[in-house]
């Protein structure tokens, strides 16, 4: 293998650019030829691809977004259209690629694999759904701007004695929102892992307000529910006066934190470590303070856990 690509897919995470600046300096440094493939597996298969050199990945450590840019690319289902990717690859000579995105951008990966294209991932999403790692490139970043937000709205909730309801992303995991739920002392979370009890809901938060609570918080994970309504239900029952906040996009935007930066990073780097060994089909994550390897396909089936063990600690400190 002397030829190496990297590319970004799916939606941006904070972080992206660490492990693309890691991978191209990393392969550069091991001897290969290292590509960027611009706007993910659209890209590819239009052909966008670059040669990369040192300088190219300068000065985007500290940068949010991913300089490769992406794309959504539903066409890439297509057996022929991946067909197309692959000769696009084999005619650069490139015979491995880094992808960095989500669980959409591993099946792609996935099917490459088995296509001849030794094929790494990398967990690149702020809803810390891959189950392979621990954490996800961006996810503590997006974090941080929930926690942030919910600080904010803490301070005029309690001025006026109100309950704030705010939505955040997540898709189908809850992990944002129970992470920021817990650190930012929200009482009230609501994920597709917890479910919805409305009525449930409404009690509890009668409850709170009934105990001269000054204010509430509750977070929701994206798509659980109309948090314009269920703000409407809120105020009518409890007696609180309530207001919803959706922070949409703003979560994905902004400078990695430091974390986001050292593990995407490491896991750049670990991904040209496997290639080096002329090994593909592997997802890349974190398991406590270590690098670890899957198989693709296993990564995308396993389950998590690691949410599971913090809903009780949310429950005893209401």
């Amino acid at each position: 293998m002397k030829k190496i690509a990297v590319m970004t897919s799916g939606g941006d995470a904070p972080g992206m650019n660490a492990a693309v600046r890691a991978v191209v300096r990393s392969a550069l440094h091991h001897g290969f030829e290292v590509y960027g493939v611009y706007y993910g597996y659209k890209g590819l298969v239009e052909g966008k691809i670059e040669k990369l050199s040192r300088g190219d990945v300068s000065r985007i450590i500290n940068r949010g977004g991913t300089v490769l840019g992406s794309a959504r690319y539903p066409e890439f289902l297509k057996e022929e259209v991946r067909q197309i990717a692959v000769d696009r690859l084999k005619a650069f000579g490139i015979t491995g690629l880094v992808v960095i995105g989500g669980d959409g951008t591993y099946r792609g990966a996935q099917s490459l694999n088995e296509m001849g294209i030794k094929c790494i991932g990398l967990p690149g999403t702020i809803d810390n759904d891959i189950s392979s790692t621990d954490y996800t490139i961006g996810f503590h970043t997006a974090l941080q701007t929930v926690v942030d937000a919910i600080d904010r709205l803490r301070d005029t909730s309690m001025s006026h004695q109100r309950c704030s309801v705010v939505e955040v992303m997540g898709r189908n995991c809850g992990d944002l929102a129970l992470y920021a739920g817990i650190a930012g002392g929200s009482e009230f979370i609501i994920t597709p892992e917890t479910g919805f009890d409305k009525q449930l809901t409404l009690d509890a938060i009668r409850d709170s307000h009934l105990r001269n609570k000054r204010h509430a918080i509750v977070v929701v994970t994206e798509h659980m529910l109309d948090v314009d309504e269920l703000s409407k239900d809120i105020e009518e029952f409890t007696g609180y006066e309530t207001r919803a906040t959706v922070l949409g996009h703003i979560q994905r935007g902004g400078d990695p934190v430091a974390f986001d930066r050292v593990m995407a990073t490491e896991m750049g780097e670990y991904a040209v470590e496997l290639l080096k060994k002329d090994i593909g089909g592997r997802a890349i994550g974190l398991s406590g303070l270590n690098m670890i390897d899957y198989d693709i396909k296993e990564a995308l089936t396993m389950k998590s856990d690691v949410s599971n063990k913090r809903y009780g600690l949310v429950g005893r400190l209401k």
